[in-house]
């Protein structure tokens, strides 16, 4: 029995790379083209790719991503980049004819200021954090543009799934460019190896969020393919309960052993309040994350010493 193909894009990225060490990855045939292979800004190329290997499915994991600083030195470089290659892939496949596609979202397309678990239908029903804004317009359109290729012929599943921040092995650990958990770790351990006795935190840290481990976005992944027919066309993907960002530099000062303290910068900008998603959908579809928080920052803190020590 042939194994089904699937084009993942962005299977350099930390979720790509997470997916593709997935201990089940080995039941499908996977094409995972680095942008030096495939650009995905160049539509040509895109559909030339798609019709030579004619996957069965994408999986579009693909983008610009960063933290709060890169997104606000680069807005236009985050609207741009995601949506053209947003774009691209999924017009593209449905040209080619392909009829399952898993788009990746954000929880960025969710309004700001909203301290409720994020549902799906709030999609688009008030205004983006202003600092990431560019990255938000671009995942929303492309979500929608899955959303009205099924509509329009439902031989064509084009679904969606809406992470809640990710973290974990093959992230980026530059603050310049890192999200929250891995910028926290570089901070902590360039503390704990200068011997600083205090480490900064952008505002007053009382700004909740919610991350999961990159590993059990895999997971669900893979349970995404293999029970694509019963998942829904729009579902979050999910912890259900968030920390403090005072919290987060408190247990990787736990797990990297730092008895430092915390001062905080009250001028920095700290984004939304709060950001954390309803698992609804995720609970009545059967799937949980499984990873605790101390164990998820210890393995990707052992993933930071040995890329940086290599």
């Amino acid at each position: 029995m042939n194994k089904m193909r699937i084009l993942l894009t962005g299977g350099g990225g930390m979720v790509g790379r997470n997916l593709l060490e997935h201990p089940d990855i080995g039941e499908f045939e996977m094409l995972a083209p680095r942008s030096s292979e495939l650009d995905l800004r160049d539509y040509k190329a895109v559909e030339r790719y798609l019709n030579t290997h004619q996957p069965d499915m994408v999986i579009h994991s693909a983008g610009k991503v960063g933290g709060i600083q890169a997104n606000m030195r680069e807005p236009v470089a985050f609207l741009l980049e995601n949506l053209d290659i947003g774009r691209n892939i999924v017009w593209a496949s449905r040209q080619a004819g392909i009829k399952r596609l898993i788009n990746l979202g954000s929880s960025c397309m969710y309004p700001r200021n909203h301290n409720e678990p994020l549902r799906e239908e709030l999609v688009l029903k008030g205004e983006f954090e202003p600092t990431n804004e560019g990255y938000a317009l671009a995942k929303v359109v492309t979500a929608r543009l899955c959303e009205y290729i099924t509509r329009e012929n439902a031989d064509y599943q084009y679904k969606s799934l809406i992470p809640c921040n990710i973290y974990g092995k093959h992230d980026k650990f530059d603050p310049v460019h890192s999200h929250l958990i891995p910028a926290i770790i570089y901070k902590v351990h360039l503390a704990k190896q200068r011997g600083d006795e205090t480490v900064e935190i952008w505002g007053d840290g009382t700004a909740r969020r919610e991350f999961m481990y990159a590993g059990d976005l895999a997971d669900a992944l893979v349970q995404a393919v293999k029970r694509f027919d019963s998942m829904p066309a729009l579902m979050n993907i999910g912890l259900g309960h968030d920390c403090s960002i005072n919290e987060y530099y408190q247990a990787a000062a736990d797990v990297m052993n730092y008895s430092g303290s915390f001062v905080h910068d009250l001028s920095k900008p700290v984004g939304m309040t709060r950001k954390l998603v309803s698992v609804e959908r995720q609970q009545e579809w059967g799937w949980h994350a499984k990873q605790k928080l101390k164990t998820g920052i210890r393995e990707t803190y052992q993933f930071f010493l040995m890329e940086k020590f290599q």
